[in-house]
């Protein structure tokens, strides 16, 4: 069995037996691809049992000079861990060469986040007299109601939101259903888009049950939420950098400055760990220490 073999195997594993999600399998995919052209191409090699802990550091070595991040780095290892350790069990190499291989620390940066006052102006921004400013709106109104990714949002189907009683089923990372609650605000929202602009959207040529749709009929795309969000922001006027993820970091900022707890704020954003949720509440000191610092008569 050649490398490439080896590669779809293991991706196969990764979809089937692991359920990770799309993103992630492609971050893999793109990973190990790099490294394992660079083993065959400037290390010269023809077989993974070749590959010594040498090899490994080289390539992490090849990454840095190409100026990649202390993160990127970290998730190349992470990749190439789990591909050899995979080798290992299905005894297609005989050693593990990755398993001194150290992951570099990095500093965890504090998610950017928008104030009470730019999230209004952003979901103030969308025309929703016509149906693309109505279907604009109730994304926004969705994703900082629920704290959802942008795969989750653009994922959504018709049976998945669920007005009268308030909440929002999704399917998060590791093909895992997570419940959460929507405000009244962004179930009239919602409400005025689903039984209106949605109705003249959709195509009778395409038949789909998405809730977003784009121009043509069919599903919106992370790539035709993103060109929105930009051009949303600028009629905003909002300065600060703005990604498809800034909205679900305001979302979790907002709630646990608002007194909310941390293990519900986690179950909401879909979280494993609790230790990822936390970072939240270094946004929250450091906000607080900024309210003191201007305010205080003594700071």
């Amino acid at each position: 069995m050649n490398v490439e073999d080896h590669l779809r195997d293991f991706i196969h594993y990764m979809v089937v037996e692991k359920g990770l999600a799309k993103n992630t399998i492609v971050s893999y995919e793109r990973d190990l691809k790099a490294y394992i052209n660079y083993l065959m191409k400037v290390e010269g090699m023809d077989s993974l049992n070749d590959v010594a802990r040498t090899h490994i550091v080289h390539f992490l070595g090849h990454l840095k000079q190409q100026g990649k991040s202390v993160r990127t780095i970290a998730r190349h290892i992470a990749s190439i861990r789990s591909f050899h350790q995979f080798l290992l069990r299905e005894k297609a190499v005989e050693a593990d060469p990755s398993v001194h291989i150290d992951t570099p620390q990095h500093g965890r940066s504090l998610p950017k986040v928008l104030s009470l006052e730019e999230v209004e102006s952003l979901l103030e921004a969308p025309d929703d007299s016509t149906p693309i400013g109505a279907r604009d709106k109730a994304m926004l109104e969705i994703l900082y109601a629920t704290g959802i990714r942008v795969s989750e949002l653009i994922g959504l189907n018709l049976d998945d939101v669920h007005l009268t009683m308030g909440f929002v089923k999704c399917i998060g990372k590791g093909n895992k259903e997570r419940i959460i609650p929507i405000g009244r605000t962004a179930v009239t929202v919602l409400e005025k888009y689903m039984s209106g602009s949605r109705l003249r959207l959709r195509s009778s040529k395409y038949k789909t049950d998405a809730l977003f749709l784009n121009h043509h009929g069919n599903r919106l795309t992370r790539q035709g939420f993103w060109k929105i969000l930009k051009g949303l922001a600028k009629k905003a006027n909002i300065e600060k950098e703005l990604t498809p993820h800034t909205l679900r970091h305001s979302f979790a900022t907002h709630l646990l400055e608002n007194g909310a707890d941390l293990r519900a704020v986690q179950e909401m954003l879909g979280h494993a760990d609790i230790s990822t949720t936390q970072i939240y509440t270094h946004v929250t000191k450091t906000r607080l220490k900024d309210v003191y610092s201007k305010f205080h008569p003594r700071a």
